[in-house]
């Protein structure tokens, strides 16, 4: 009864009938016309994963780290699922299932399978979400219950692909369970000790990571710790290592290259417009933020509205494309923690220190001068800086390889995605400046908006945005040869 019905709810999104080929017979048969764009099963479950990946936020604070595994944990569950009702797919994590005959390839049997490795995983990852998956479980016609392990339906499959991706990631570095040795049964534990060489208080090499006071939103503060400093260590999906395209080292001091662009930070500061204070807010994000890996899963899902893409395209489109954004930030993390290096929040208070420089007072007081060591990013009181080393950026990392992603899996890279906000909104909206329309013409040029927009908001020199930029890159053409391989097209 459940799939009948599962099976009229695919029928009512569908306009019409058309003649196609069953591409692993190359023979016309008579199928329903598949859902696009939103309309198709893989776009939904994208958009119930952005809707738990804000909520994680609003729990946990923000943990980009955290939950870019989650995110290319659930997607490579998908693939998996989905790969046992395609012609050629391999999948990732899956093994011991057979690739189901050539007449079960069908609609309804991929829409099936991908939910219930979809739920299984959500149901892991973001557990305290749970009511919220089985609510869209019913409203598809499926049985939240069902737990069957039969490789022969694809209820089996689908809870199949969730427990073996669930299975393989146990002990893979991130400490998800407080597994890890040298943990305390903590999940998320910082296992490896780290601890930085400079306090919030003294500053005793400025070549490395400072920790900053925040506003704790109750008239007090406190210096957050470094986030997740043991990510370097999580075992990437496509890449060898974490360390496969490390970056040479970042400008130190003393150096002409880091006096000139701790320099370009201030007059960038001091010489904000409503668009760039639009650009610094859009890609910092805010309250229910989705981080950058659901960033740029909402760009991907741009594009399969603008391409009206089907089941199929998106599930090997958000595989890859989320792929990648888990894997820059191991990458990007390997960098972060390798070099420890220093963000201008500090560099800015030892280059200008007792000298009047102009820059942005806080909230309500606009741009003032002030003395060097009063200078901050643009950025509210409870969330001033991000809470670990510098080099690379993440943003632009992530962003780096993402949009490459995108460029790669479509084939061209025109966007075409716009946003309207209002300046000054996340930041200080008491204070707010003119409705600006933000446009991203290109992939590349979306990721490059994304890397000056972290110059911009004085979280980053450049140093951080170009290298981060490239070993974005560098991780996306890398997780490209995966892909291909998995997608059958390639030997594996």
């Amino acid at each position: 009864m459940r799939k009948l019905l599962f099976l009229l709810v695919v029928c009512a999104m569908c306009m019409n009938c058309k003649e196609v080929k069953n591409e692993a017979t190359n023979t016309p048969v008579s199928e329903i016309e598949e859902p696009q764009g939103i309309n198709n099963i893989a776009y939904k479950w994208g958009e119930m994963a952005l809707t738990a990946q804000a909520n994680d936020t609003e729990k946990f604070n923000p943990r980009p780290t955290v939950t870019s595994r989650f995110l290319g944990l659930i997607f490579v569950g998908v693939f998996d699922a989905w790969s046992r009702y395609d012609a050629k797919a391999v999948p990732v994590y899956l093994e011991g299932v057979e690739r189901r005959p050539n007449e079960e390839h069908t609609l309804s049997n991929k829409e099936i399978a991908i939910s219930y490795a979809a739920f299984g995983t959500m149901n892991e990852y973001y557990a305290s979400d749970k009511p919220l998956f089985v609510e869209f479980m019913k409203e598809l016609g499926l049985d939240p219950t069902n737990t069957s392990l039969d490789p022969t339906t694809p209820e089996g499959v689908g809870n199949l692909a969730a427990k073996a991706v669930i299975e393989a990631r146990k002990g893979d570095g991130a400490n998800q369970y407080g597994e890890e040795e040298g943990s305390n049964g903590t999940p998320y534990f910082n296992y490896v000790g780290y601890e930085p060489v400079n306090s919030a208080d003294e500053n005793v090499d400025p070549n490395r990571w400072q920790p900053k006071y925040f506003s704790d939103g109750k008239g007090g503060s406190f210096a957050p710790s470094c986030l997740t400093p043991f990510w370097d260590k999580v075992k990437p999906v496509a890449l060898s290592s974490g360390d496969q395209f490390r970056p040479g080292p970042p400008p130190q001091i003393g150096s002409a290259q880091l006096e000139a662009e701790v320099k370009e930070v201030i007059e960038m500061q001091a010489n904000l417009t409503d668009y760039q204070k639009a650009l610094v807010e859009f890609m910092r994000d805010g309250p229910q933020s989705v981080q950058q890996a659901g960033h740029w899963l909402k760009f991907a899902q741009d594009v399969s509205r603008r391409d009206n893409h089907t089941l199929d395209q998106d599930v090997k489109m958000y595989f890859y494309n989320q792929v990648v954004a888990m894997d820059a930030f191991i990458a990007s993390w390997d960098s972060k923690m390798y070099y420890d290096y220093a963000r201008p929040y500090a560099l800015v208070h030892q280059y200008y220190q007792d000298q009047l420089i102009k820059a942005w007072g806080g909230v309500g007081k606009g741009m003032i001068e002030m003395d060097g060591k009063q200078w901050r990013p643009y950025s509210p009181d409870t969330f001033l800086c991000p809470p670990f080393p510098s080099y690379t950026s993440g943003h632009s990392t992530i962003s780096g390889g993402c949009a490459e992603a995108l460029k790669l899996w479509t084939g061209s890279d025109t966007f075409g995605s716009e946003v309207t906000l209002v300046a000054g909104a996340l930041t200080e909206p008491d204070n707010l400046g003119d409705t600006i329309v933000l446009k991203f013409p290109t992939f590349t040029e979306t990721a490059e908006m994304a890397g000056i927009s972290r110059v911009l908001g004085g979280y980053h020199i450049q140093a951080d945005n170009v290298a981060g930029l490239e070993l974005g890159r560098n991780v996306a053409k890398e997780a490209w040869k995966f892909y291909k391989r998995h997608i059958g097209e390639t030997a594996m």
